[in-house]
C-alpha cells in the first residue's frame, strides 16, 4: 500500500479513536455526575477547544515531525486508552473529580489536536495543498462519523465503557507502530526504542482488557454502597442490581429506580388510582416499565384482558428471567398469557396507532435527557389522546414534587396543555421521599375516593390523602414542555443538581 494511503487511512484511525474518546468522556461524566445536558455539552465545548489548542501548539514544532507524530500517537494510546479507569477511579477516590475529568479531556483533545497538523505537514511533500486539506478533513469526518455510529451500536453495549476507551487505545498504539515502519526513512536513529515502547503499550492496554471485569466490578462497588449482584450494559443503559439484608435496588446508569423493600408503595399509587378511574379496564398500555412491577398491579385485576407493555430496551424486559428475585417480585408478570411485550421507542410507536385502551400506566425514567424528555412533551401528550378510549384513565410517574417541583408542575401543566384533564397526587416512598405522579382523562372528573381491597399500603383513607397536597408542595410557575424546547430536561437537571449538593 502506498505511503499515502496509509497515513491516509491513520487519519481516520485517529479522528474515529478521537470522538470514541469524547463520547466516552461525555458518556462517563453525565453516568457519574448526572445533569446529562450540561455535562455532554461543557465536555463537548472543552475537547473542541483542546482541539484548537493541539493545533496552535504544532506550530511550534518545526524539526522530526515523524517521530512527534509518533510519540503523540502513543501518548493518545495510553492516556485515551486508560481515561475510563483513571475517571471511574478518581470518582470513587477524589473529591475534585469534576477537575480530573476535565484535566484529562484537555489533554486528550490537545493530543489528537496536535496529530492532523503533524500529519498534514508530513503530507505536504506528497500532494498539493488542496487535494492535501480536501482529503485529510474527508477522511477525518468520515471517521467522526463512523466512531459516532459504533460507539452507541456497538461499542458501548458489546464492550463496555472501560473495554472501549481500552481497545480504542489499542488501535491508537498500533497506528504509532505502524508509524515506525511507514516514516521509518524520517525517524533517524532510536527506531527500534520507538517500537519496542509502542509494543509496550500495546500489550499494556490488551493486559488492561484482561483484567477489565474485575476492575469494573471493584469500581461499581466502590460506586454503589450496597454489593453488585447483576451488572448489564445494554444499547441504551447501564442496567445494575445491588444487594443488601433488606432487599434488592434496580439502578439504570446510575439512577435508583426501586428498592425491593418499599417498592410496592410507589407501584400502587401509580396504577390503582387510574385503574379504579378506568371502570374495570379491559385493555391496558404500560409505557416503560420494563420491571414488571407496574404489571404486578395491572394483573390483580380480573376485567383485564390484555396488557401491551412498550419499552425501548429488551435487556430490561428482560431482566426478570436473567434475575430471579425480580420475577419473585413482580409474581411472573411477564410469562401472563395476558401480556404482549413491544420492544420499541414509545413516541414512534404511538403514530398511527389505531387501537384504544382503557387504561395507559407511563412509567417512564425520571427526564434526564432529551430522548427521555419527548416523552414529556406536548406532542407526546397528543399522540396518546389518539389512542384512549372515551372513558380512560392515565397515570404518569412525574418525579419528586419536593426536590423538583418545577419539573413536577412542567409535566401538569403539559399535559393540560394537551388537553387533559388533571389531578396531580404524591406519595412517600422511603427510598425516595415524596414522589409525584399525574391522573389524567379526557373529561372532567373527580379523585377517587376507594380503591381495591388486599394491597398493602392504599386503602380508601390513603387513597383520598394523595391527593391533599400541603402548603410547601403547592403549584409553581413553568413552561410547557415543548418538542423544540425542552424545557423539562432543563428544569430537572438544575432541580436535581441543586439537591444533590
Amino acid at each position: 500500500m502506498p505511503r499515502t494511503a496509509i497515513l491516509f487511512l491513520n487519519v481516520f484511525v485517529i479522528a474515529t479513536c478521537g470522538l470514541v474518546y469524547e463520547l466516552l468522556a461525555g458518556t462517563l461524566a453525565s453516568y457519574l455526575l448526572g445533569d446529562s445536558v450540561t455535562q455532554f455539552s461543557t465536555c463537548i465545548g472543552v475537547y473542541l477547544f483542546a482541539l484548537g489548542v493541539g493545533a496552535w501548539l504544532s506550530g511550534f514544532l518545526d524539526k522530526s515531525l515523524p517521530r512527534y507524530f509518533i510519540e503523540v500517537e502513543l501518548a493518545v494510546a495510553l492516556l485515551g486508552g486508560f481515561s475510563a479507569p483513571l475517571l471511574f477511579l478518581s470518582f470513587a477516590r477524589l473529591q475534585f473529580f469534576s477537575v480530573v475529568l476535565y484535566a484529562v479531556i484537555l489533554a486528550i483533545g490537545t493530543l489528537v489536536g496536535l496529530e492532523l497538523p503533524l500529519l498534514m505537514r508530513i503530507l505536504r511533500n506528497d500532494l498539493d495543498f488542496k487535494h492535501l486539506v480536501s482529503r485529510v478533513l474527508t477522511f477525518d469526518y468520515v471517521g467522526c462519523l463512523i466512531a459516532s455510529l459504533l460507539f452507541p451500536i456497538f461499542l458501548v453495549p458489546d464492550l463496555g465503557l472501560i473495554r472501549t476507551s481500552l481497545t480504542v487505545g489499542i488501535c491508537n498504539a498500533l497506528v504509532g507502530l505502524w508509524g515506525t515502519w511507514v516514516l521509518e526513512p524520517s525517524l533517524g536513529r532510536g527506531v527500534v526504542f520507538l517500537r519496542v515502547r509502542a509494543v509496550a503499550v500495546v500489550v499494556l492496554l490488551v493486559v488492561g482488557i484482561v483484567k477489565a471485569d474485575r476492575f469494573t466490578t471493584w469500581s461499581e462497588d466502590q460506586l454503589y454502597s450496597d454489593a453488585v449482584v447483576y451488572s448489564k450494559t445494554s444499547q441504551y443503559q447501564r442496567i445494575i442490581v445491588t444487594q443488601r439484608a433488606t432487599g434488592f435496588q434496580l439502578w439504570l446508569d446510575g439512577n435508583l429506580q426501586f428498592s425491593s423493600r418499599d417498592e410496592y408503595r410507589y407501584h400502587e399509587a401509580l396504577v390503582h388510582p387510574a385503574a379504579t378511574l378506568a371502570r374495570d379496564p379491559k385493555r391496558v398500555l404500560v409505557l416503560g416499565g420494563g420491571d414488571g412491577l407496574a404489571l404486578r398491579e395491572i394483573l390483580k385485576y380480573e376485567t383485564v384482558e390484555n396488557v401491551t407493555l412498550v419499552d425501548l430496551d429488551p435487556a430490561m424486559t428482560h431482566l426478570s428471567s436473567r434475575f430471579p428475585p425480580l420475577a419473585e417480585l413482580n409474581g411472573r408478570a411477564f410469562q401472563d398469557a395476558r401480556v404482549e411485550v413491544v420492544n420499541a421507542d414509545a413516541m414512534i410507536w404511538l403514530e398511527g396507532l389505531a387501537r384504544r385502551f382503557d387504561l395507559v400506566i407511563i412509567d417512564f425514567p425520571d427526564p434526564n435527557n432529551f430522548s427521555l424528555g419527548k416523552l414529556y412533551t406536548r406532542r407526546f401528550y397528543r399522540l396518546l389522546r389518539g389512542c384512549l378510549t372515551e372513558d380512560a384513565a392515565v397515570a404518569i410517574q412525574c418525579t419528586s414534587p419536593m426536590e423538583a417541583p418545577r419539573s413536577f408542575w412542567c409535566i401538569v401543566k403539559t399535559l393540560r396543555s394537551a388537553g387533559f384533564a388533571v389531578r396531580p397526587y404524591r406519595v412517600a416512598v422511603p427510598s425516595f421521599g415524596v414522589w409525584g405522579f399525574v391522573v389524567a382523562q379526557l373529561g372532567p372528573f373527580e379523585p377517587p375516593r376507594q380503591c381495591r381491597t388486599n394491597l398493602r399500603f392504599l386503602n380508601e383513607h390513603t387513597m383520598v390523602a394523595l391527593f391533599e397536597f400541603p402548603n410547601d408542595l403547592q403549584p409553581v410557575t413553568t413552561e410547557i414542555n415543548r418538542l423544540d424546547n425542552q424545557i423539562l430536561v432543563f428544569y430537572y437537571d438544575r432541580e436535581w443538581q441543586t439537591f444533590s449538593r
